[in-house]
C-alpha cells in the first residue's frame, strides 16, 4: 500500500509494539502530527509542558516496563531540549526511540530556521542515531532503531526526519515486530573456572548493579548467593532485585552505601561483579578498591572490562545468562566466619538514624512513604540529597519500582519519569520524591499531570537549600555556601492550586502521614510540602578519592551518627 512518510512511521511504530508516544508539536514535525491525529485509537501521545519532560517522561515508561520509551520533538529548539533526557537514558542504559524532525531536505546545512545537526549533537550519547534522507529508508530504519535499542546492552536511539521525507510517498510493506535473541557464548571452561574461584573464596562477596534489573535476573542472584552463602550489595541501578531485608544483602554498595557493605568489599577475598560497571561513585578511589581480593567482572559491554579496575577474570554476557548457566557448577558452601564478621560490622558500624515524630527526618519520611502506599508502588526520584535518602530508605522489594538518573545525575528527572510510570501503570500508585531544588528545574509538568489526571503524589524534601552542593560547602570548603541558599519564597500550596493541583504541607510525620492518606484519594496529582532541616545530612558517607578504612579516622563523624 502506498503511504506518506508520517503515516509510514506510524505503521511501523504500531509495528514495534508502541502504544504511547510522549512529544511536544512544532512546524518540523506537522505531519506526523497529523497522523498521530488520524490515528489517535492506535497510539496515544502525552503532549508534555517541555521537551525534556517528554524524554524524562519516555525514559520513566521505559524503566518502568522493561520495554522501548519513544519521544518526538520538532527541530532546532525542540530536539536540542530532548538532549538532557537521552544522556540520562544512555548513561543508565535505557531502551528509548527519540525522533525528531528537522526540516527540508533542500533546507539543510544553509542555517535554516530551527535546524540544527542533532544527529551530530546526540553522537555521543547514543547507541546510534539515524537520518532519513529517503523515504523508502523509513520503516526500515524504525525496525532497525529498534533493534538496536533493546539489543545487547539497551540505549537510546535517535531517528532525524526531514519534513519533506514525512510528506513524500512509497510502499509500505509490514514485516512485523523487531524480535530480539540474542546469545552469549559462554564456555564451560569459563563456568568451571568461576565456580572454583567462588569454592575456593573464604570471604566472597557480590556487587550488582543495574545489569542485573534489566535482565530480570534477581531470582537467580538470589538463588547463587543462598546456595553459595554469598552475601551482597548493590548499586542505585539495582535496588529491588534482591530485597534489603534479605539475611544475604547488605544494601547499598559506594559513597553513601552501608558501611558494612563497603567494608565487607575492602576485607573481601574474592569479589565478584555482575551488570555494573565500577563506577566512581562505588570504586571512589581505585587504587584501593577491593586490595586483598580476586575479582570476577560479568557485564554485557566488553568495553566495560578493566576500564576502570583491572579484573583476575572476565565473562562478557547479560546477568541472567550467565547466572542461569553457572548455578548448577557452583557447588553448596557455608561462610560461618565470614558471616559473622559482617554481622558484627552490621551492628557495630551501620549508620543507623535517630527517630524523632514532632519534625520531618529523611529516613522517617521515606518509611512513612512505605508504610503509607502499597507494595507495589513506583519511586520515582530527582537527584540531590533526596534520591541519596531514597536509596538508603527506599523500602523497595521489586526490580522496576525505583526510578531515578544514576549515572548522569539530572536534576529535573523525576517528575517526567513519574508521569511515564503513571501512564504505563494507570491502576498503580506512583510518588515523585524530589527536593526544592530539583523540583523548581521541571515543575512545569505538573500541567501534563492535571491534564491527564495522573494521581502522581510529589513529595518534596524541601530544606530551602540546594542540600547535596552545601552539604560539600561544609564538608570541604570550609562552610562557604556559594549559591547554595536561593532565598526562594515559594508557596507550594499556592503553586499546586495554580496548575490546578491540590496541595498540602507537613511539618511532622503525623501530618505527613494524613497527608499521604488524602493524597491516595485524589484523582489528580498531588505536593506534598515537607519541610525538613537544611542541616539534615546523608550519612554514611566516602568522599571522592576516600575509602571506606575513613570510618576509623578523624572523618568518620562522616560516616557515623552525631
Amino acid at each position: 500500500m502506498v503511504k506518506n512518510g508520517s503515516e509510514i512511521l506510524i505503521d511501523a511504530l504500531v509495528e514495534q509494539g508502541v502504544d504511547t508516544i510522549f512529544g511536544y508539536p512544532g512546524g518540523a514535525v506537522l505531519n506526523i502530527y497529523d497522523a498521530l491525529y488520524k490515528n489517535s485509537d492506535r497510539i496515544h501521545h502525552i503532549l508534555t509542558a517541555h521537551e525534556q519532560g517528554a524524554a524524562h517522561a519516555a525514559d520513566g515508561y521505559a524503566r518502568s516496563t522493561g520495554k522501548v520509551g519513544v519521544c518526538l520533538a520538532t527541530s532546532g529548539p525542540g530536539a536540542t531540549n530532548l538532549v538532557t533526557g537521552i544522556a540520562t537514558a544512555y548513561m543508565d542504559s535505557i531502551p528509548m526511540v527519540a525522533i525528531t524532525g528537522n526540516v527540508g531536505t533542500s533546507l539543510i546545512g544553509r542555517d535554516s530556521f530551527q535546524e540544527v545537526y542533532i544527529a551530530g549533537i546526540t553522537m555521543p550519547i547514543t547507541k546510534h542515531n539515524f537520518v532519513v534522507r529517503h523515504v523508502e529508508e523509513l520503516a526500515d530504519t524504525v525496525r532497525e532503531a529498534f533493534r538496536i535499542a533493546q539489543s545487547g546492552r539497551p540505549g537510546p536511539v535517535l531517528i532525524d526526519i526531514p519534513k519533506d521525507v514525512t510528506a513524500a510517498t512509497t510502499e509500505f510493506t509490514p514485516k512485523g515486530r523487531v524480535e530480539v535473541h540474542e546469545t552469549y557464548d559462554i564456555s564451560e571452561e569459563q563456568l568451571k573456572t568461576v565456580a572454583d574461584m567462588i569454592d575456593k573464596a573464604e570471604r566472597p562477596f557480590i556487587y550488582y548493579g543495574g545489569g542485573v534489573e534489566i535482565s530480570d535476573a534477581g531470582s537467580e542472584l538470589l538463588a547463587l548467593m543462598r546456595k553459595a552463602e554469598v552475601p551482597s550489595a548493590h548499586t542505585m541501578m539495582a535496588i529491588g532485585c534482591v530485597p534489603d531485608d534479605d539475611e544475604l544483602s547488605l544494601g547499598m554498595i559506594g559513597m553513601h552505601g552501608t558501611v558494612s557493605a563497603d567494608w565487607a568489599v575492602e576485607r573481601s577475598d574474592l569479589l565478584i561483579c555482575i551488570g555494573a560497571r565500577f563506577s566512581d561513585r562505588v570504586a571512589t578511589n581505585t587504587g584501593h578498591f577491593a586490595p586483598g581480593a580476586r575479582i570476577i567482572h560479568v557485564d554485557i559491554d566488553a568495553a566495560e572490562i578493566n576500564k576502570n579496575i583491572d579484573t583476575t577474570y572476565s565473562v562478557v554476557s547479560d546477568a541472567k545468562t550467565f547466572l542461569q548457566k553457572i548455578l548448577p557448577y557452583i557447588k553448596e558452601k557455608r561462610h560461618a566466619a565470614w558471616l559473622a564478621q559482617i554481622n558484627e560490622w552490621r551492628a557495630k558500624l551501620d549508620y543507623r538514624a535517630k527517630d524523632d515524630e514532632s519534625v520531618i527526618h529523611p529516613h522517617q519520611l521515606l518509611r512513612t512513604v512505605t508504610e503509607e502506599t502499597p507494595e507495589d508502588t513506583i519511586i520515582a526520584t530527582d537527584v540531590g540529597q533526596h534520591q541519596l535518602w531514597s536509596a538508603q530508605y527506599n523500602g523497595r522489594r521489586h526490580p522496576r519500582q525505583f526510578l531515578t538518573s544514576g549515572g548522569l545525575g539530572t536534576m529535573g528527572f523525576g517528575y517526567g519519569a513519574a508521569i511515564g510510570a503513571q501512564i504505563a501503570f494507570p491502576g498503580r500508585t506512583v510518588v515523585h520524591i524530589t527536593g526544592d531544588g530539583s523540583f523548581h528545574m521541571n515543575l512545569n509538568e505538573i500541567c501534563t499531570a492535571v491534564s491527564y489526571r495522573l494521581p502522581i503524589i510529589t513529595v518534596i524534601m524541601n530544606n530551602r537549600v540546594l542540600g547535596n552542593v552545601r552539604q560539600w560547602q561544609t564538608m570541604f570548603y570550609g562552610s562557604r555556601y556559594s549559591q547554595t541558599d536561593p532565598h526562594r519564597k515559594t508557596d507550594y500550596i499556592k503553586l499546586a492550586d495554580a496548575f490546578g493541583a491540590v496541595g498540602y504541607r507537613a511539618s511532622n510525620i503525623a501530618e505527613l502521614r494524613e497527608a499521604l492518606r488524602k493524597a491516595q484519594q485524589s484523582d489528580g496529582p498531588v505536593l506534598i510540602d515537607c519541610q525538613i532541616d537544611k542541616d539534615e545530612r546523608v550519612l554514611p558517607m566516602i568522599p571522592a578519592g576516600g575509602t571506606i578504612d575513613l570510618a576509623a579516622s578523624g572523618f568518620g563523624d562522616w560516616l557515623r551518627p552525631t
